[in-house]
């Protein structure tokens, strides 16, 4: 198994395939993309799970996790968001969080993220924002 920084363009497919498989490319796309940095987890070559990180001054916020669908329950998304926190934990980082699916609210407490405002709508999905403290 292989961490490593990928281009935008593999980012988008599989956040496509996982997140919004009935919208275009273009749906997927985020502010920053061009300026975010892209892992992904490959197995044998191949990608399994990607991450999109956002450094603002001493947070960054992680947007756009996806694990394949036939690659879920194998641990791969627990690794990726592992070794976000592994490798960012020992800079000048204050803050990781994100805007997280409310049904997938307990994945990101595994990980010591807490939950710190109210629900809210975006596309007819339900999020609350997560953070968690590195320094």
């Amino acid at each position: 198994m292989q961490i490593q920084e990928i281009p935008i363009q593999q980012v988008l497919v599989i956040r496509q395939e996982v997140m919004w498989p009935d919208k275009d490319l273009d749906f997927v796309k985020v502010p920053g993309d061009e300026s975010a940095i892209h892992l992904g987890v490959f197995v044998e070559g191949e990608i399994k799970s990607v991450i999109s990180l956002f450094k603002e001054q001493q947070s960054i916020q992680f947007r756009k996790f996806a694990t394949l669908i036939s690659e879920q329950g194998k641990g791969y998304g627990s690794i990726l968001l592992k070794h976000v926190f592994e490798q960012f934990g020992q800079s000048d980082i204050e803050q990781i969080w994100c805007h997280a699916r409310v049904p997938k609210a307990q994945f990101y407490e595994k990980f010591g993220m807490k939950k710190t405002g109210e629900t809210f709508l975006k596309n007819g999905i339900e999020y609350v924002k997560m953070e968690k403290r590195i320094s």
